[in-house]
């Protein structure tokens, strides 16, 4: 049974008043709050086993090198990846979709294309552009229906895969719309032309039950910021077969095998692609991190998130001037809401709801693109997680209800 406020209490800051109310966090798809326990794993580490790893012998340096790759195990048991060595530790998402964009562009050529989508956070579009522009490679993209999912049929019509695409890069979730896209379907029709197949983790990993293999990809970039870990670590997943061909993102020490003036040659995955001092203790809490979610279970925040967003999509549905971006039922949908109110910019709307204790964002979400393509400037964004509960979705809604009259009665407008 889940139990919202044993869940709440790993979660300190959730105490916090902000401007005299409880603190309503619904700001969870930018980032998530840290458990106790993921903190306290940091703390110990830097107090008690902090050192360099691969390169100091003494005892701390051996405890800090176990500490590292058993975080490393840890990624690998939760996403189902076949071994550790598939899990390359990044600073974030972005770095690790750089990595994948910049070593899979070393291939392309005049001629070839890459397909990506227009709802994709800018980490996954303007990596490509730059291949792209590098290699002369040409971009493509799905469109979305009206109901912000994935025109595959239109798609389909249009040839968009075809045997000039080489790699094919989608979100696995929409961290605007929510739309949860069928990735496996997607990796399929990738793979019948021979293309490689991307996915954007960083909605899905961490509202998500993973299983790399169930997905059909061959490479995954997540972050583990969004998913109750610290900031400053991401994650690229890779078949490793895949992983063994591709040629280092970065130079520097620790992704070598020999150095000579001459030249040098490189260590095998996933080292090769983590040069210099990694993110350590970092990567200590990430471990403990997936370690806190196993415990509660991912079925179950899954199904909690989705009870969340259902009564998000029904409040906030029912509200004079408010229109809803992307998916309206909480089906195939994550838990990110993104949504207008008329009259009202977005900045202003985040201010007049933190006025009221409610944390949520305001702007394009690194999703310029898909605010263009809906017509739209700017949005305000509301996303709980575990920690959510149904009291909080009705504070937002009652302030999204109250900002709205307030701003009216200021400005002498009404919809």
């Amino acid at each position: 049974m889940w139990d919202s406020a044993a869940i709440r209490a790993d979660f300190p800051i959730l105490d916090r008043e902000i401007n005299g109310h409880r603190l309503v966090y619904l700001d969870s798809a930018n980032t998530s709050q840290k458990p106790r326990e993921v903190v306290e794993a940091m703390e110990a580490h830097y107090l008690r086993h902090n050192a360099n790893v691969a390169r100091a012998m003494h005892t701390l340096g051996a405890e800090a090198t176990s500490a590292f790759e058993k975080a490393r195990a840890t990624v690998a048991d939760f996403i189902h990846a076949g071994s550790a060595d598939e899990i390359v530790f990044t600073k974030n998402a972005s770095e690790a979709l750089n990595l994948a964009a910049y070593t899979l562009g070393s291939r392309l050529k005049p001629g070839d294309e890459v397909v990506i989508s227009v709802m994709e956070h800018h980490s996954n579009l303007v990596p490509w552009q730059l291949v792209c522009q590098a290699s002369g490679a040409t971009l493509r993209w799905f469109d979305i229906t009206e109901d912000g999912r994935l025109d595959l049929e239109g798609a389909k019509r249009d040839g968009l895969i075809n045997e000039r695409t080489k790699i094919v890069s989608v979100a696995w979730v929409s961290n605007m719309l929510g739309t949860i896209n069928p990735i496996r379907q997607i990796a399929d029709w990738a793979k019948s032309v021979g293309a490689i197949m991307v996915a954007d983790g960083s909605q899905g990993v961490p509202q998500l039950a993973t299983d790399v293999n169930r997905l059909g990809v061959d490479l995954l970039a997540f972050t583990g910021h969004k998913l109750c870990g610290p900031t400053g670590i991401g994650v690229l997943w890779g078949r490793y077969s895949l992983l063994e061909e591709l040629p280092p993102f970065m130079g520097g020490g620790e992704m070598i095998e020999v150095v000579r003036m001459e030249g040098s040659t490189y260590a095998p995955p996933p080292h090769r692609f983590e040069a210099g001092t990694p993110p350590i203790a970092q990567a200590v809490g990430l471990g403990a991190a997936i370690g806190y979610l196993d415990r509660i279970g991912m079925d179950a925040i899954a199904a909690h998130e989705n009870e969340i967003t259902a009564r998000m999509l029904a409040g906030l549905g029912s509200l004079t001037g408010v229109r809803i971006l992307g998916p309206t039922e909480a089906v195939d949908r994550g838990g990110a809401v993104s949504f207008t109110v008329d009259g009202v910019h977005p900045h202003d709307l985040m201010q007049l709801l933190d006025s009221r204790g409610v944390a949520v964002r305001g702007g394009h979400h690194c999703a310029a693109p898909l605010h263009q393509r809906l017509c739209v400037q700017s949005s305000s964004r509301a996303s709980g997680y575990l920690y959510t509960t149904p009291e909080e979705v009705d504070a937002l809604v009652a302030a999204v209800a109250w900002s709205y009259d307030f701003f009216h009665s200021r400005t002498g407008r009404r919809s």
